[in-house]
């Protein structure tokens, strides 16, 4: 992936110049236009594929994967996801591009990258992953869910009770300090009680 800017880098000349050229390319196969300002190459020039998780980052920031994507990615959740959902520190907005759709939400916190994971793929890929728990919390936010505890999880969602066996008293302290939400403190607390925690 690369931007308007690092084409400026690259190509000497005017914008006119670096303009015609973007647009040559992408008119012959090329490269693609992903949105705005922010282009791939084609498929058969890539050294390596491209992460859908990686693009959302560059699509639209400051954001991190999280909600249905997060919980499929960590197979938390049985159904496929269609769309790359993230949360961002901007207005809640969607794109669609050649390479799929990209949703953001807008979920109001006092540390936007708590509980957030810097991941890499095995080609290399870097990418911002909420953790298993954050995902949940900004599910029950963006949903709008009245959840007070373990169970509707499990019959919502059909999350396994064990996946979230694991979790720490001081991670769900950590989370509960990070979101203002009434919603997400009254989930919190319920996790807290099922899980013994």
């Amino acid at each position: 992936m690369f931007s308007s800017r690092d084409v400026s880098v690259v190509v000497p000349g005017s914008d006119n110049r670096r303009y015609a050229l973007i647009k040559r390319t992408i008119a012959h196969g090329e490269i693609i236009n992903i949105c705005r300002g922010l282009y791939c190459l084609a498929p058969e020039y890539r050294k390596k594929p491209i992460n859908t998780y990686s693009i959302a980052q560059q699509v639209y920031g400051p954001s991190y994967v999280s909600l249905e994507s997060a919980l499929s990615y960590h197979s938390l959740i049985p159904e496929a996801v269609y769309a790359c959902t993230s949360v961002s520190l901007k207005e809640s907005k969607d794109f669609e591009t050649p390479l799929g759709l990209f949703s953001y939400k807008r979920v109001p916190q006092n540390i936007f990258y708590a509980g957030v994971e810097r991941l890499t793929d095995e080609s290399g890929n870097v990418f911002l992953m909420a953790a298993p728990i954050k995902a949940l919390a900004d599910y029950v936010y963006i949903h709008r869910r009245d959840w007070a505890g373990l169970e509707p999880v499990v019959k919502s969602l059909r999350v396994e009770p064990q996946e979230l066996a694991g979790l720490s008293a001081e991670c769900l302290r950590v989370l509960s300090d990070n979101y203002r939400s009434r919603r997400i403190q009254t989930f919190i607390k319920g996790l807290q009680r099922d899980l013994s925690l």
